[in-house]
């Protein structure tokens, strides 16, 4: 009986060893799917630059943990494959998606952006996606690509050194709209492609001008045109471009004290004019005395039939209306009261209160576009050429024309001494 007691315990040894046993097969597939989990994490990773020596170093003892990991695969293969194949799906998509995600905007960053990364933003006038400081409201990753306008093509009328092309009065009235400085910086092709159009229009005219008035040096363009930017620190309204291009004429091209020729291309607001704008003190004194001693020189230029047609509104063969309309297309900034030396009982007394001494003519778009610009513009630059001979004479005379004046004075003098 002794010895079925001894028995006995080695079953229950037997059976605590198998129980023993079970639970150490449980940790097995957990610790198995760790490591398989380390080592497709590895595998789904980008491979590393040559020059890190560290990271080869430890996929040494990778290979070793997965020989042991092949060990315990034959205790329980089922519980193995149960447990560790459906994280190592779900891991492959995670890291997948994460990789993905890392090499899209380096891709966007080296090539030319794909078509959905492009936003579609309506303009909106004074809130352009060019303006600095507006924003786009774009999501995380999304640019916007914006191309510089070119300039316009010059359709079925080519451009032609003596006209001036209908785009060049496009880009004009468009300045007028959006004029700023951003704009402009937008369309500069437009700009320099307009500025060389009325550049070499103005080359051209300089020698029908030349026809008309020899003592007109030929000088280049850019001592001829005038800056489109606005001198604004005294003035009220800060837009900072000018609308329109502009030249003048004279013995000394657009600067010095003689009188000029003036030409504009605008919109709806092109002219051609001479005289003297705002001459300084010494030259407008010149003037008042030569208004005041031989006020029928100036009369006798006005009376003239074609300068009465275009200059001053087709007025007729009558000498005070004349100088009426002479007056009042110069009383922008006349004195209301009479000049200083001078009575108020003066028979030129109007004449006396101007401070300018300009004449002129508007005209139309279709006057100045096309080949019949040039021949219009000269047209009036030879009509007008006598009044600004006459105020060279009276402000820069010559030694010749100085002298007979003296000699006109010295007459009349005489004259009214015999008389009395």
């Amino acid at each position: 009986m002794a010895r079925p007691k001894s028995k006995q315990p080695v079953s229950n040894s037997k059976a605590s060893s198998q129980s023993r046993s079970a639970p150490s097969a449980t940790p097995t597939p957990t610790r198995q799917s760790k490591r398989v989990r380390t080592s497709l994490s590895t595998t789904s990773t980008p491979k590393k630059s040559p020059y890190f020596e560290a990271e080869s170093s430890t996929s040494e003892p990778e290979s070793e943990i997965e020989n042991e990991a092949s060990g315990y695969e034959d205790e329980d293969q089922s519980a193995i494959s149960a447990m560790s194949s459906p994280p190592e799906s779900e891991e492959e998509i995670e890291e997948a998606d994460h990789t993905s995600e890392d090499e899209k905007p380096r891709k966007r960053k080296r090539g030319r952006p794909s078509a959905t990364s492009a936003a579609k933003v309506t303009p909106v006038k004074g809130k352009e996606l060019w303006r600095p400081g507006v924003k786009a409201d774009l999501a995380p990753g999304k640019q916007v690509f914006i191309k510089l306008p070119k300039a316009r093509q010059p359709g079925k009328t080519p451009y032609t050194d003596d006209t001036i092309h209908p785009n060049t009065m496009l880009f004009l009235a468009d300045l007028k709209e959006n004029n700023d400085r951003e704009w402009l910086k937008v369309h500069d092709a437009d700009y320099r492609q307009s500025k060389q159009d009325f550049d070499s229009f103005v080359e051209c005219l300089t020698e029908k001008v030349i026809e008309k008035d020899e003592t007109i040096p030929e000088l280049p363009p850019k001592d001829l045109t005038f800056r489109i930017y606005r001198d604004i620190r005294f003035s009220p309204d800060p837009t900072p471009y000018k609308t329109h291009f502009s030249a003048a004429w004279s013995r000394t091209g657009r600067k010095g004290p003689y009188a000029h020729y003036y030409v504009q291309v605008q919109p709806g607001g092109s002219f051609v004019g001479a005289g003297i704008w705002h001459p300084e003190a010494e030259p407008l004194g010149l003037l008042r005395r030569a208004v005041d001693r031989k006020a029928h020189k100036l009369k006798t230029v006005l009376m003239d039939p074609l300068i009465r047609k275009e200059c001053l509104g087709g007025v007729g063969n009558d000498e005070k209306k004349v100088v009426k309309a002479f007056c009042a297309s110069n009383a922008d900034n006349a004195l209301k009261n009479k000049p200083k030396g001078y009575g108020a009982d003066n028979p030129n007394i109007e004449l006396l209160r101007l401070r300018n001494f300009t004449m002129g003519r508007k005209l139309k778009d279709e006057e100045v576009v096309g080949p019949k610009g040039i021949t219009r513009i000269t047209e009036l630059v030879g009509i007008m050429s006598p009044f600004v001979a006459y105020l060279n004479s009276v402000v820069m005379p010559d030694d010749e024309e100085d002298s007979s004046d003296e000699d006109e004075t010295e007459e009349a003098e005489e004259a009214e001494q015999s008389g009395e």
